[in-house]
């Protein structure tokens, strides 16, 4: 959610990465006087020149959550085996 209105924003909808629809960027206050022309055409260079989200991260999530799920249910089963011996 964007909060507030004093804040000069440049939204391009017309990128070329398949992975984007569109793009916001948030102009710094020093930099609220240079031409609207030359703020989007800087913000469109921008979002043409990036790339697909790394694939190692995406894998590293994957490892994470499921080692967070079978430690989970190891622990579960811990409890479980606990509780019935005693």
């Amino acid at each position: 959610m964007i909060k507030g209105i004093n804040r000069q924003v440049v939204e391009i909808t017309q990128v070329e990465n398949e992975y984007f629809e569109r793009i916001l960027f948030f102009v710094k206050p020093e930099y609220s006087t240079i031409s609207e022309h030359q703020l989007k055409e800087r913000a469109q260079q921008i979002g043409n020149s990036t790339g697909a989200p790394p694939a190692a991260r995406i894998r590293n999530r994957r490892l994470i959550m499921a080692l967070g799920m079978l430690g989970s249910a190891g622990a579960g089963a811990a409890v479980t085996a606990l509780l019935t011996l005693l």
